[in-house]
């Protein structure tokens, strides 16, 4: 099945949305619940989210999806109007919107499991497993990898910044799990363990790096969403800690105080 041709324009910096632009009886398809706004003549259908292949396809697709741990449905967009209709779907988190153009890079993509946005109806969009145990166990995107497959546009997202690193043949990048985003299907990917006892237990860095090679098209990111949620963790619990130390110390001043403690 063709993808449908849309046209789209990006909006924002750091909190950035996709405004898709579509002609009569075009859609455009994104995870249930990344749509921001919709314009008039524009129609919602939820379901299964199969591009063909009847009801148990489109049933087993659902459950791939679960098991990556997004939602079991996906969310058509069908301009039933005339003249141009519009859609935006926002970014989740502070980062980029990256656009594929899949019929540039061989027809399919693969990405870690929470970046897909949204996408030309057409695009097939699957689980990929890895091809090495070590990769999925300690990958840190998980055994499964998303794959976008068709001939049309997708929309992936990032945190931070957003870097393009195209490989040669041969040619080898290690990078820290979280920040892998996505590559093309020629990329090599394996798990390689952090050299040196104390580089282990004390860089920082955890136990593992991906090990990506080439060729092929990489994206990183300078901020996965597992270490945003790690350091906003901690400074939570920082806070708590402060607030109940502050709180304990005027409980016992107003203690001193209302007992005529004055030493």
């Amino acid at each position: 099945m063709a993808a449908h041709e849309i046209d789209y324009k990006i909006y924002g910096d750091d909190m950035q949305m996709v405004e898709i632009e579509l002609d009569p009886n075009e859609s455009v398809r994104a995870e249930a619940g990344a749509m921001m706004y919709m314009g008039q003549g524009i129609e919602m259908d939820t379901n299964l989210g199969s591009s063909g292949g009847g009801l148990g396809k489109a049933l087993f697709g659902g459950l791939k999806r679960a098991l990556m741990g997004e939602s079991f449905f996906i969310t058509n967009f069908t301009h039933t109007g005339s003249g141009k209709g519009h859609v935006a779907f926002a970014a989740p988190y502070p980062g980029k919107i990256i656009p594929l153009e899949l019929d540039q890079l061989g027809g399919e993509f693969i990405c870690q499991k929470d970046s897909f946005l949204c996408a030309a109806k057409g695009i097939d969009i699957d689980i990929a497993f890895t091809k090495k145990l070590g990769a999925g166990f300690f990958g840190g995107e998980g055994f499964i990898l998303q794959r976008l497959k068709g001939d049309g546009r997708a929309f992936i997202h990032a945190g931070g910044t957003i870097i393009e690193k195209q490989l040669a043949p041969g040619e080898s990048l290690r990078v820290d799990t979280g920040c892998l985003v996505g590559m093309t299907p020629g990329v090599d990917y394996d798990i390689q363990m952090l050299k040196g006892f104390k580089n282990a237990l004390f860089g920082g860095e955890g136990l593992f790096l991906a090990v990506l090679r080439g060729p092929g098209l990489v994206y990183l990111q300078s901020l996965p969403f597992s270490r945003l949620a790690d350091r906003m963790a901690a400074a939570t619990f920082q806070n708590k800690g402060e607030s109940k130390g502050v709180a304990g110390l005027g409980g016992a001043v107003l203690g001193g105080l209302l007992s005529g403690d004055n030493s």
